[in-house]
């Protein structure tokens, strides 16, 4: 019998040094892989095809198809790491069929709810400059709720007009800094609280204790200020990065340059955000092909 906590332990270090992902990434491959293998009891060395068929099975009445995509990402990166490390020959997941899933189609807010929401902040005191800043960079400059939490005063360039992102893996990213967010950001600077330790020093967002402001707090300030803003749907801090992309690609974006700017390694990533109304596109495609009606009466 492999030893299974020793496995997750070399797995998670070879997940974060090696293939550069994420905290949250890390944490939730390791948490499906151990569930996988608390619910069947299974060794990692023996798991064969129909055991994780099995298991998806059994799970699928608590699992969306969506979920249990991801959890088969998670088994197929472990056992494909099991093979690196000559503990398997095979990876049992190649055999499995994913689960079909429709196309997630993420909550967008229109420009109009963007303006509600940016406008219901308080700004007569610090919190209030921090809050506006944090809902206009993550608008603006369509940053993850990670990437807003871990954002340096060093990496923002008030004057040149851009921010520079540290995103997943610790790839770094240059994004468009406009003036809205710019004039928020600086406000914001303005009446900082100090820092509650020397390494919080360039750290942006600080919470009311001096101390860098959670992923958590982002959240409930965001379901927050939409309450206040009279915006009744299902949002969260990633929802203004759907809308920026969203609002983006409507308004004429070249679709590489939002790939570049969300720090999408996929462009396949980035197109979901092409969703605009199809009268819209139908218009668009209708008046430039060669073979529309208007184009075919000049022949």
């Amino acid at each position: 019998m492999t030893d299974l906590a020793l496995l997750l332990k070399d797995y998670a270090y070879y997940l974060r040094m090696e293939r550069k992902m994420s905290p949250n990434t890390v944490e939730a491959y390791g948490r499906d892989v151990a569930v996988f293998f608390r619910v069947t009891e299974a060794d990692a060395a023996t798991v064969a095809s129909a055991d994780i068929e099995g298991y998806l099975g059994k799970r699928s009445d608590l699992l969306s198809a969506r979920s249990q995509s991801r959890v088969l990402s998670a088994l197929s990166s472990f056992f494909d790491w099991l093979i690196l490390e000559g503990l398997r020959k095979d990876n049992p997941c190649d055999k499995v069929d994913r689960p079909k899933q429709g196309r997630y189609l993420p909550e967008v807010l229109s420009v109009e709810e963007v303006d509600a929401i940016m406008q219901s902040v308080d700004l007569h005191g610090w919190q209030g400059l921090r809050d506006r800043a944090i809902l206009e960079v993550l608008y603006g400059c369509g940053l993850r709720v990670s990437e807003v939490c871990g954002l340096l005063i060093s990496h923002v360039y008030l004057q040149e007009g851009f921010v520079r992102v540290v995103g997943k893996g610790d790839k770094e990213r240059l994004v468009p800094l406009g003036g809205m967010a710019a004039d928020a950001f600086a406000d914001y600077l303005a009446l900082r609280p100090d820092p509650a330790a020397p390494s919080f020093s360039d750290i942006a967002f600080l919470n009311r204790f001096g101390n860098p402001l959670s992923r958590i707090s982002v959240f409930n300030m965001v379901k927050k200020q939409a309450m206040v803003a009279g915006v009744s749907k299902e949002i969260s801090p990633h929802t203004f990065r759907h809308s920026f992309a969203t609002h983006l690609i409507e308004n004429g974006a070249d679709l590489r340059v939002v790939q570049e700017m969300l720090g999408h390694e996929s462009i396949l990533t980035t197109e979901i955000y092409t969703h605009i109304d199809s009268a819209a596109w139908q218009a668009e495609v209708l008046e430039h092909h060669p073979r529309s009606s208007s184009a075919s009466a000049l022949l």
